[in-house]
């Protein structure tokens, strides 16, 4: 086989579900907005992923907490799938379906913004997890695969990238993960970004 054809084939597929991201503009530019307006009101963000999408989630808090493109002041901003001693006694005492939810409940408040990153939309945990935001008065925000009804209904935003593959929702959801970012930065620093 021709590796170097794999990667190009890779490349076309992933090229055509960035391609189709534009389409999602308005509604990353209002989860900014969201995110910034909880920011500059003293509040805080919590992100919630599996696997590669708990990387997702890692990555976004480490660009907000410390720095994107400029150099400007900290926020508060947690990925909730860092700290094995919490997830694995939540796992273990109540199950792997409340591993977001118990934490959400324990830190989460009005004002504050919980973004769930899934690809496939039915994550247990993450349903879980907005459930429980709403329960505490947070906003929340999905980052989805092709939109399921279930997710959407426990979001009060959603981003669904469509793509047929999760290797390729989670390109697309980094791409739009660093426009977010890239926006929350130009909006609580007057546009210096």
């Amino acid at each position: 086989m021709n590796w170097s054809e794999a990667v190009t084939a890779y490349l076309d597929e992933a090229g055509q579900v960035i391609g189709g991201l534009a389409g999602l503009a308005d509604a990353v530019a209002r989860a900014a907005e969201t995110v910034a307006e909880a920011l500059a009101g003293g509040h805080r963000v919590y992100l919630m992923g599996n696997g590669g999408s708990a990387a997702d989630a890692q990555h976004i808090a480490g660009e907000l907490v410390g720095r994107f493109m400029v150099e400007r002041q900290a926020w508060p901003v947690q990925a909730l799938s860092t700290d094995t001693s919490v997830l694995t006694t939540i796992a273990n005492d109540y199950g792997y379906e409340e591993v977001f939810a118990r934490q959400v409940t324990a830190v989460a408040g009005p004002g504050d913004v919980v973004i769930g990153f899934s690809t496939s939309g039915t994550s247990a945990n993450i349903l879980r997890g907005f459930e429980a935001a709403r329960e505490r008065g947070a906003r929340t925000v999905g980052f989805c695969g092709p939109e399921s009804a279930e997710f959407a209904g426990r979001c009060d935003q959603v981003i669904a990238v469509a793509g047929s593959s999760s290797p390729h929702i989670q390109d697309g959801h980094g791409v739009l993960g660093h426009i977010l970012c890239h926006l929350v930065e130009r909006i609580l620093t007057g546009g210096e970004a």
